[in-house]
């Protein structure tokens, strides 16, 4: 088996800029990531633009889409922003691919002590490989299907509807 991994942005991948304190995006930390998990699975890195998720636009969407159908791989994991995954989700699961496609971020960006960024992301890759085709969001330890999935925002966590 092998596993594809599409970075769109989101939290997981931003960067600090000590400077101004700010977060935003530079070079994925994809590639050092994989490099530091070890897996043993063949992984197919595809990197799209980085994106806030909520910078996200239906072209962008497609774009998510495009990657999926172009893929040859039964497994995809998705790095997504957690504000508008659910969304991306949604178009995903209506196209009805042949594929485990699963979504995953981080509430806190890798590089961040305490980041939950490497834990989802193992996490989605193991359940990916195991899933019946269909499209899921793998957040903190829970699957979910994509049309039964909310983020709670006082919480901080992904939950049923």
């Amino acid at each position: 088996m092998s596993l594809r991994i599409i970075a769109t942005g989101g939290t997981f991948d931003k960067h600090y800029d000590e400077l101004t304190g700010k977060l935003g995006f530079a070079d994925s930390h994809l590639p050092a990531v994989l490099a530091r998990t070890r897996m043993t699975v063949a992984v197919a890195l595809e990197l799209l633009p980085l994106l806030d998720s909520l910078d996200m636009q239906d072209a962008d969407r497609q774009r998510v889409l495009a990657a999926c159908r172009a893929a040859g791989e039964a497994a995809i994991v998705i790095i997504h922003g957690t504000d508008t995954m659910r969304e991306t989700a949604a178009v995903l699961g209506a196209a009805a691919l042949n594929q485990a496609i699963v979504l995953t971020g981080a509430m806190i960006p890798y590089e961040i002590a305490n980041s939950d960024a490497l834990f989802n992301l193992g996490f989605a890759a193991g359940v990916a490989q195991v899933l019946p085709p269909g499209v899921y969001v793998a957040m903190n330890g829970q699957v979910f299907g994509w049309d039964n999935v909310t983020k709670n925002r006082a919480a901080g966590v992904f939950q049923p509807l």
